[in-house]
């Protein structure tokens, strides 16, 4: 093929995960030639792509923020801090002249002659195919589909005569003020967007099927607060508050494993102290589930139960029997009127970007590959992807395998070899091969409607991505690059 450009690696996408990848190969693999390629105008991936009312982390940004560049801001950021966070580090890294905008990726597929991957992708700007071929593939696009978010389809919906919006597609000239507004959802969408419009509009209620556990907490840190009166030095802060907030995390995790009933509890109550006396908790703040089966969603300054107390905003839970022209029957019997419809109702699972993969022009089905530590995968040389956490802050991982990647690249180099793969060992052959996350331990209902397109886990450790930081963050710098997982060539 003619017109190839060749990197000793392509990283793919340009959101927190890429811009965290590439930072972390410029500083610890500064011989290596790479690019990123990003299929939007610019960085950012979700928080370019969102831009619905109060977009916000729903981590703190002392452990979402990168290891290397300390948070000086509240620890939860909104979206646009976040990008102008990320903006430092793209300058500070001197990474600009490394990112390729407007591409989107069409094809990958490993040459075994070559021992290289050949990349297709379409510059978006000039609608060209361009080619790329590249010695090590470093996946970081994220985990939905940016086109389109999830909206279930109801009966009815055809009916309705308002505007039917999903948040991942707000419209920058939506208009709410002094509409009646049904947000459907019950997670930190639905919370964020509920109390960020609850003054502008008529009424906005929060329609959901079943609760979800909720933290209300102030949005600042004490901790970082002291240690800033006494002139303390952001890296060193940055590393402790990181290191604090960590413990706890740690701690509150084992606790709600070992006694989630208390937990449980501890929670219902900490939302029943935000809310007016004699509200119905157990109906509309109670799940059915134990804490941490799902993300528990952080309320800044308890917002979303202040416009409840002012009466500006309602949670109503039952479910929705069709859409009418003015508004929503419910199972109940019971009507909402709405002239807005919001459905916070989650996102399409996208996994590896949507990419065709190929191992030697043959399609490689992602979901007949069995996974190592959730970061490399049978069948597929020389690509790590970066799939983070979901109890802990997503970036956490970033940081892991970007010290893991350079390792690997570097250990390569030493050994003269250009491609390394993963196999399963002898003692691996008749372990039990199993959906790629244990559903008992976390069952998002976006990660339980794509199983089916995800890799196999084994029951062995290594054949698991526990989902555990303070457990990897011992294991991943410690892997033994040589073991017998690991085949170089």
């Amino acid at each position: 093929m003619s017109n190839v450009q060749h990197l000793d690696v392509i990283i793919i996408g340009a959101g927190i995960s890429g811009v965290g990848s590439a930072y972390h190969l410029k500083q610890q693999c500064p011989d290596k030639k790479f690019i990123v390629l990003e299929g939007m105008e610019s960085f950012g991936g979700t928080w370019l792509m969102h831009n619905y009312p109060g977009i916000r982390s729903d981590s703190d940004l002392y452990t979402f923020g990168y290891r290397f560049k300390p948070w000086t801001g509240a620890p939860i950021a909104t979206g646009k801090e976040i990008l102008n966070y990320m903006a430092e580090v793209i300058d500070e890294g001197e990474l600009a002249g490394h990112i390729h905008y407007n591409h989107k990726i069409i094809s990958a597929d490993w040459q075994e002659e070559q021992q290289l991957w050949f990349i297709t992708a379409q510059n978006k700007s000039t609608n060209e195919q361009v080619h790329y071929s590249t010695n090590f593939l470093w996946m970081n696009q994220g985990y939905y589909e940016h086109e389109k978010g999830y909206t279930p389809q109801w009966q009815g919906m055809e009916d309705f005569q308002g505007e039917i919006i999903h948040p991942q597609n707000w419209p920058e000239d939506l208009e709410y003020k002094n509409k009646k507004v049904v947000v459907i959802g019950s997670g930190a969408t639905a919370a964020t967007v509920a109390p960020n419009i609850a003054n502008e509009v008529e009424h906005v209620t929060i329609l959901q099927r079943s609760p979800t556990y909720f933290f209300p907490r102030k949005n600042e840190n004490e901790l970082a607060d002291h240690l800033r009166d006494l002139d303390i030095d952001e890296t060193i802060l940055h590393d402790i508050v990181r290191k604090s907030i960590l413990k706890e995390q740690k701690d509150f995790i084992k606790l709600s494993n070992d006694y989630p009933s208390a937990v449980k509890k501890a929670l219902i109550d900490g939302v029943k102290g935000c809310l007016p006396e004699n509200f119905d908790v157990d109906t509309h703040f109670t799940p059915n589930y134990d804490p941490w089966r799902q993300r528990i969603a952080v309320v800044p300054n308890g917002d979303l139960f202040e416009g409840i107390k002012a009466g500006k905003a309602s949670i109503v839970t039952d479910q929705i029997e069709k859409f009418t022209e003015t508004g929503l029957l419910l199972k109940s019997g019971n009507e909402l009127e709405a002239d807005i419809i919001i459905t916070a109702t989650g996102f399409n699972m996208s996994v590896l970007g949507g990419i065709k993969f190929y191992n030697n022009g043959s399609p490689i089905d992602f979901s007949k590959c069995v996974t190592y530590r959730g970061m490399m995968f049978t069948n597929m040389p020389n690509m790590l992807w970066v799939m983070g956490y979901f109890r802990a802050s997503w970036t956490l991982r970033v940081d892991l395998l970007g010290d893991f990647v350079c390792r690997l690249l570097n250990h390569m180099d030493s050994k003269s070899a250009k491609k390394v793969s993963i196999t399963l060992r002898p003692e691996d052959e008749n372990m039990d091969l199993l959906p790629w996350i244990d559903t008992k331990e976390f069952n998002p209902s976006y990660i339980l409607r794509s199983l089916h397109l995800l890799p196999k886990r084994g029951s062995n450790p290594e054949w698991q991505h526990t989902q555990d930081y303070w457990e990897e963050k011992e294991i991943l710098p410690n892997i033994d690059l040589d073991e017998k997982v690991f085949k170089y060539s």
